[in-house]
């Protein structure tokens, strides 16, 4: 197809059913089990399908077989159950993983894959446990997972440990487990090797229907997209099922990326792909929602000259190529990061500043929030690298779960004389390995700057933040460049290791010279 092109998907399927269901029209390709309207196991259940096409707006009514995949299904769950189950069947010719079979509440979850270090990475220093899988559904209420692998399941770690409400061991190769609702997590039966990341989505709202006006559709498949534009007031919908080889270029107001399906990248090498980044995004009004995206040739999500930009529920399964950052808001202003999985080789999120002669170059007012977080090899936050901003400044990082790093996760380094400040990192829990170093506050000049002079630190406060695992250093370093390039007013508040809160005087804790103001309150006091 031509870049750009709307897609003709197949006729989508409205439901309509009794007020009290609650039912929602759904893609063709969606397998959706209603447990609460089941009315028991075994009993024989009614199913009404209706149909809508753009020609007729005619309405038909069936009856579907309860192994049915098209439209609505409802179906007996576990007694007491009362989860909605939407399951997205893989389209033919996506290879899936031979490693794990999954069903949530009975209904059929396929697995994908994704690469980890393709050349010219590959088979040198790193090592960062090789393939692996992740799989996609939705749901509303309590439901049950259940994964089967060949591999020995004894021993499997759920990160973050409070995903699952309950996890059973059926037998060696079998996990039950319990969810509370939608869930972001890593199952891992050894470690980085081979870990299943599963996805158990919101249920989807607002899905438009093919051939709607502004809307450029791709529908269950695979599809060889390349460069996609997208301009004022257009939408780019990725239905469940779908498998799109691409990249997007959007600019402009009112933009919105959004869907179920998966953007893959994975088929180009690394910095060689259609767009210049995964998704290249600059404009006002911007939602990029609910995709997964596979195997960045490049940086990810990049909002750059951007205001009004919301990054909501997407799920990044990179760490193929290096250079592949999650999240960059470049020289952008009211950026959301909210309820994402991250898996990159570099940085998950970097704030930078790229270009002085923006009309508003400022990097301000970034929120990252409800996420779960693995780097591979780089940082978790990087903040100032390219510095080329006058401020970046109004930052909140909160209720994070971090469950692999490498580098320092918390990487604040200015330069070229701009100011970053009023930074606030709170309620963050880490997966520590042993690492060498926690946080990092110093202004600095390095090969990214051009202006060759460092930066500036004020008000900085991390509180509630802890870390759970290994023994280590975590070093937390904060220190000055000069006289005038100074770290200001810093607070650490509640920070422990292992249980130990941070203090004045530990080894881990280096002060250094052109620092003022740094206060550490253990325990929160």
């Amino acid at each position: 197809m031509r870049p750009g092109q709307p897609l003709l998907a197949p006729v989508r399927h409205c439901c309509n059913l009794p007020s009290d269901n609650n039912a929602m029209c759904h893609p063709i390709g969606a397998r959706r089990v209603s447990a609460a309207t089941a009315g028991g196991a075994g009993s024989e259940l009614r199913k009404l399908l209706y149909m809508r096409t753009e020609s007729t707006k005619s309405r038909m009514a069936g009856v579907l077989s309860a192994g049915a995949s098209l439209g609505l299904i409802l179906a007996a769950g576990p007694a007491g159950a009362a989860a909605e189950v939407v399951t997205y069947p893989a389209p033919a010719g996506e290879p899936l993983s031979t490693d794990y079979q999954v069903t949530a509440d009975g209904r059929k979850v396929d697995v994908y894959t994704a690469r980890v270090l393709d050349p010219p990475f590959a088979g040198k220093e790193w090592d960062y446990g090789g393939a692996y899988s992740f799989a996609n559904f939705d749901v509303a209420g309590r439901v049950e997972v259940r994964i089967t692998s060949n591999r020995s399941l004894r021993g499997t770690v759920i990160r973050p440990q409070s995903a699952a409400a309950k996890v059973e061991q059926a037998d060696d190769h079998t996990l039950v487990l319990t969810l509370e609702g939608p869930r972001k997590f890593s199952v891992e039966p050894d470690g980085k090797k081979g870990p299943l990341l599963l996805f158990a989505n919101p249920l989807e709202e607002n899905a438009p229907a093919p051939g709607a006006p502004g809307v450029i559709y791709f529908g269950p498949g695979i599809h060889e997209a390349g460069r996609i534009s997208l301009t004022n007031n257009q939408t780019l919908y990725l239905a469940g099922g779908a498998v799109v080889k691409g990249g997007v270029q959007g600019q402009g107001e009112n933009l919105r990326i959004a869907g179920r399906g998966i953007l893959d990248s994975s088929g180009w090498a690394w910095r060689q792909g259609p767009t210049p980044h995964v998704v290249s995004i600059s404009g006002t009004n911007i939602l990029v929602e609910g995709i997964t995206i596979r195997g960045a040739a490049h940086w990810t999500v990049v909002p750059r000259h951007s205001r009004s930009v919301t990054v909501r529920g997407i799920k990044l399964c990179g760490s193929r190529v290096q250079n592949d950052d999650g999240v960059n808001p470049c020289n952008s202003q009211e950026v959301r990061i909210t309820d994402c999985f991250i898996r990159t080789d570099d940085d998950c999120v970097a704030l930078k500043g790229l270009d002085f002669n923006a009309p508003d170059n400022n990097v301000e007012r970034i929120t990252v929030e409800n996420c779960v977080l693995w780097c591979d090899r780089a940082r978790i936050f990087l903040l100032g690298h390219e510095s080329r901003a006058g401020f970046m400044r109004r930052v909140t990082l909160r209720d994070l779960d971090i469950i692999h790093f490498t580098m320092t996760p918390f990487l604040f380094e200015p330069g070229e004389d701009m100011r970053l400040e009023d930074i606030s990192v709170e309620n963050v829990r880490l997966h520590g390995e042993g690492q060498r170093e926690l946080i990092r506050l110093k202004p600095v000049v390095n090969q990214y700057m051009r202006k060759k002079v460092p930066g500036y630190v004020r008000n900085v406060r991390f509180k509630n933040v802890s870390v759970e695992g290994a023994a280590g250093q975590y070093l937390v370093q904060v220190e000055g460049a000069d006289a005038e390039h100074s770290v200001r007013d810093v607070t650490f508040e509640n920070v422990t290791i292992n249980g130990a809160p941070l203090a004045q005087g530990q080894d881990r804790v280096r002060i250094g010279g052109f620092a003022e103001g740094v206060r550490i309150e253990p325990g929160g006091k």
